[in-house]
C-alpha cells in the first residue's frame, strides 16, 4: 500500500441499528477497492470487520474495526461499528476520530430505536453525514417508507441523490441524479461504467435532481447566483453537496443493496468527492488551552489519539490510533501528557481487520496501530517530547446495569482482578469496583449483554470463569432523634491490672449527608486527654455496623461531656470499649432508621411513551422533578431509590421498543419508607444468620 497524503484520506464511520448491514457494506467497500478477491458475509462468519470469534458466533459487531479501501486515488479509512446499544463504549471512541458517518437504514424496516440513537451521538460530535438505505433487495423493501422515516424520526433534512431501479427480487440498480445516469449490478470489482436512466424512471429522476441542484446551490452564496442565471454543472453541483454535508445544512441520501455490492460504487464515489478530508476539518486545540493548536499536516510537531485499544494476555495490547498532525514513526519516545510520562513507541501499522499492514510512519490524517505500548490507555494522546499537547480525550457512556461477580473456582481471585482490570482496558465503558459497605465485587456496563460478553472474553483471554449476583444495595443507618446523658463503663478485674474505662456522652442526627461529627468537651482532665482518640476510635468502629440492619451508621454527632478514669487500670483499649458500648446504647434510644441512595434519573423518550413511562416511575416510588419537550422527545428527570433500578435497563427498552436511553448518577440518602426498611432489615438478618451458620 502507498503512503497517501493526507488530502487523500478520508475517515468514515459506519453507524445503524444492529442488522442494518454495516459489516457487509464494508465487505462490499473492500471487495470495490481490491482488498479481498471476493465478499465475506457475516452469515458465513468470513467477514473482515467482524473477525473476533464472539462476533463471529453471535453474527454481529460487537467491537469496532479499521477497514482499508483504496478507490479513486484516495484513501478510505471505514471503520466498523457495534449497532447495539450495550456496546456504543466502541461507538463514542470511533465517533471522536472520524471526520463523517454513513448512517446505514435498513430499507424493510426504515429508521429504527437505534438509528435514532447513532443519529444523536454522531449530533454530539456534529459530524457530517450521508444516509444509505440499504437491502433494497429484501421482501417489503421501500426506498419511500424508509426515506418518511428519515424526514419523520430524524428530523433532518434529508435530500435524495439517488432512485432505486426495481423494487425487492426485482431491484437492479440506481438511477444517481449528480451523474445524471444509471447503475446497474456490477458483475465484478470494476468500475460499472453509467447507462442511460430506465424510461420509467426519467420523469422522477428529473425532479430529484432539480430539488437536488436547488438544495446544492443554497450551500453556498456563489452557487446560487450561479443557479439563478443557468444550469450548475455536475463538478459545482458535487461542490455544493460537500460544502452542504460539511456544514451540515442537509443530508444526501443514497440507496443499493451490499449483498448485492449495488450502489456502493456511487457510495465510495461520494465519499472521496463530498466527504471531509482531515485537511478540511481544520486545527485541533488543546483540552486545556485553547490558544495551542496543531494543523493537519506533517509539517506539524506530532500529534496523536488512542482511540481503541485490544487486549491480549499473550502478545500485549493493541492500540488503534489516529494522528492530528504531523507524522508517527516507529522506534522514538513520545510523550503521554496524561499520564505525565513518555512511552517507547515501536514499529506501527496500519490495520485492516485483524491482518496487520506494515509502514514506517503514519501521517496526520491516517489511522494507524501500535502493539505493547506500557502506559498507554485509551483516550490518551501521544505527541512530540518537544512540543507537548493534550487532546480532547472520549467522553465514554455511563455504565446503566450492575451485577456482583466473583471466581466460579476457589483460588481465582487475583487472576479475575488481573482479567477484569485488562478488559476494563480495552472497554472503558465497563467499570470494576468494590463496595465497602456490601464487600461486594461489582462489574458495571452499558447492558447485560455487554457484561456477559465480557465475561465470555475473560474465559477466553485469561481463562477464568465466573459467577454474577444481583448487587446488594449500599444502604446505611442513622437516627432520628437526641439522646442525652448516656453512660457506660467498661470495667474487668481478673488479677493484675484491669481494664476501666468510663464515658458520658450525648448523640444526635446531623444533616444529610454531613457524615460524622464528634465533639471533645471534657472538662477538668476527668477523661485524660490522651484517652480522647481512643473514645473516638471505638465509636467510629461501632460505626460500621448498625444495629436494626447491620449498616453502617452516618449522619450523626457525638458529644463526649462525661467520664472517669483509673490511674493505673484505665487505657486505650478500655476506653475504645467503653466509647463503643456508649455509642450502641444511644444509638438503641435515638430512634435508628435506615436510609436508601437515591439516584438522579434521566429518561429520553419518544413522546409516545411519557405517559407509560411516568406510570412505571411512580411504581418505583420515584419522584418525577420535571419534563422537558426536546424535538419530537421528552428528556424526563426524577429521583428514584437504586433499589427499584437495578434492572431499569432492561425494562426500559422493552418498554420502549428500545427507543428509549436514560443514565443515573447518586443523589442523596433518603429515609426508607417503614413497609419498605421492614423487608430490607428481614432479608439482611437472614444472610446475617447464614454467615454465622457457615
Amino acid at each position: 500500500m502507498r503512503q497517501y497524503r493526507t488530502e487523500e484520506i478520508r475517515n468514515i464511520g459506519i453507524i445503524s441499528h444492529s442488522g442494518a448491514g454495516k459489516t457487509s457494506l464494508i465487505e462490499a467497500m473492500l471487495y470495490n477497492g481490491g482488498a479481498i478477491e471476493r465478499m465475506g458475509s457475516v452469515d458465513d462468519g468470513n467477514t473482515v470487520a467482524d473477525y473476533a470469534s464472539d462476533e463471529i458466533e453471535r453474527k454481529t459487531s460487537l467491537n469496532c474495526s479499521v477497514c482499508i479501501a483504496e478507490w479513486g486515488d484516495h484513501k478510505l479509512n471505514l471503520i466498523d461499528t457495534p449497532g447495539a446499544e450495550d456496546f456504543y463504549g466502541d461507538l463514542y471512541g470511533v465517533l471522536r476520530v472520524v471526520d463523517a458517518v454513513i448512517v446505514v437504514v435498513d430499507a424493510t424496516t426504515g429508521v429504527e430505536g437505534g438509528t435514532e440513537k447513532v443519529w444523536e451521538i454522531a449530533d454530539k460530535y456534529n459530524l457530517p453525514r450521508l444516509l444509505f438505505i440499504n437491502k433494497m433487495d429484501k421482501e417489503n423493501a421501500s426506498f419511500e417508507n424508509a426515506l418518511a422515516s428519515i424526514s419523520e424520526i430524524l428530523e433532518t433534512r434529508a435530500v435524495p441523490i439517488q432512485l432505486p431501479i426495481g423494487k425487492e427480487d426485482q431491484f437492479t440498480g440506481v438511477v444517481d441524479v449528480v451523474q445524471n445516469g444509471a447503475f446497474l449490478e456490477p458483475s465484478s470489482n470494476t468500475p460499472i461504467q453509467k447507462s442511460d436512466i430506465p424510461d420509467d424512471l426519467t420523469g422522477a429522476a428529473e425532479e430529484t435532481r432539480e430539488a437536488l441542484v436547488e438544495v446544492a446551490a443554497e450551500s453556498d452564496d456563489a452557487l446560487i447566483e450561479k443557479f439563478f442565471e443557468g444550469e450548475l454543472s455536475d463538478e459545482e453541483i458535487q461542490e455544493g453537496i460537500q460544502t452542504g454535508i460539511l456544514e451540515s445544512q442537509f443530508v444526501p441520501v443514497l440507496c443499493g443493496s451490499a449483498l448485492k455490492n449495488i450502489g456502493v460504487q456511487q457510495l465510495m464515489d461520494m465519499l472521496v468527492n463530498c466527504c471531509p478530508s482531515p485537511v478540511q476539518t481544520g486545527p485541533v486545540h488543546d483540552a486545556d488551552d485553547e490558544s495551542k493548536t496543531r494543523e493537519p499536516s506533517t509539517d506539524e510537531p506530532m500529534s496523536a489519539l488512542v482511540f481503541k485499544t485490544i487486549a491480549d494476555p499473550f502478545s500485549g495490547q493493541l492500540s488503534l490510533f489516529r494522528v492530528y498532525s504531523g507524522s508517527l514513526t516507529g522506534d522514538i519516545q513520545a510523550n503521554n501528557p496524561n499520564r505525565s510520562d513518555v512511552e517507547r513507541i515501536g514499529k506501527p501499522t496500519y490495520m485492516n481487520g485483524n491482518q496487520s499492514i506494515n509502514t514506517t510512519s503514519v501521517p496526520a490524517g491516517d489511522i494507524g496501530a501500535l502493539t505493547k505500548l506500557s502506559i498507554t490507555q485509551t483516550g490518551d494522546t501521544l505527541c512530540d517530547r518537544d512540543n507537548s499537547i493534550t487532546l480532547p480525550g472520549i467522553d465514554f457512556p455511563q455504565a446503566v446495569i450492575s451485577f456482583a461477580i466473583s471466581p466460579a473456582r476457589e483460588g481465582d481471585d487475583e487472576k479475575l482482578i488481573t482479567a477484569l482490570t485488562r478488559i476494563s482496558e480495552e472497554d472503558p465503558s465497563f467499570k470494576i469496583e468494590r463496595n465497602d459497605v456490601t464487600k461486594q465485587l461489582l462489574v458495571s456496563g452499558l447492558g447485560e449483554l455487554h457484561i456477559n460478553v465480557n465475561r465470555q472474553r475473560i474465559v477466553e483471554k485469561f481463562s477464568v470463569e465466573t459467577e454474577l449476583f444481583p448487587p446488594k444495595v449500599p444502604y446505611r443507618e442513622t437516627v432520628r432523634k437526641s439522646v442525652k446523658g448516656i453512660q457506660e463503663r467498661h470495667k474487668k478485674q481478673s488479677g493484675g491490672k484491669g481494664q476501666f474505662g468510663d464515658v458520658t456522652i450525648n448523640l444526635g442526627p446531623l444533616q444529610r449527608g454531613e457524615g460524622f461529627e464528634f465533639l471533645n468537651n471534657i472538662k477538668g482532665g476527668v477523661i485524660p486527654s490522651n484517652y480522647i482518640p481512643a473514645v473516638e476510635k471505638g465509636i467510629r468502629e461501632r460505626m460500621g455496623r448498625g444495629s436494626i440492619a447491620g449498616y453502617p451508621l452516618v449522619d450523626i454527632q457525638i458529644d463526649l461531656y462525661d467520664g472517669k478514669y483509673h490511674p493505673v487500670d484505665s487505657s486505650d483499649m478500655a476506653f475504645q470499649i467503653a466509647g463503643s458500648m456508649a455509642f450502641a446504647t444511644a444509638v438503641q434510644q435515638a430512634d435508628p432508621c435506615l436510609l436508601e441512595p437515591i439516584m438522579n434519573v434521566s429518561i429520553s423518550v419518544p413522546d409516545q411513551f411519557m405517559g407509560s413511562i411516568i406510570g412505571d416511575l411512580n411504581g418505583r416510588r420515584g419522584q418525577v422533578m420535571g419534563v422537558e419537550q426536546v424535538g419530537k422527545r421528552q428528556e424526563i428527570n426524577a429521583l428514584v431509590p437504586l433499589s427499584e433500578m437495578l434492572r431499569y435497563s432492561i425494562d426500559l427498552k422493552s418498554m420502549t421498543s428500545a427507543r428509549g436511553q436514560f443514565t443515573m448518577e447518586f443523589s442523596n440518602y433518603e429515609i426508607v419508607p417503614d413497609d419498605v426498611a421492614q423487608k430490607v432489615i428481614a432479608i439482611s438478618k437472614e444472610g446475617q444468620e447464614e454467615e454465622e451458620e457457615v
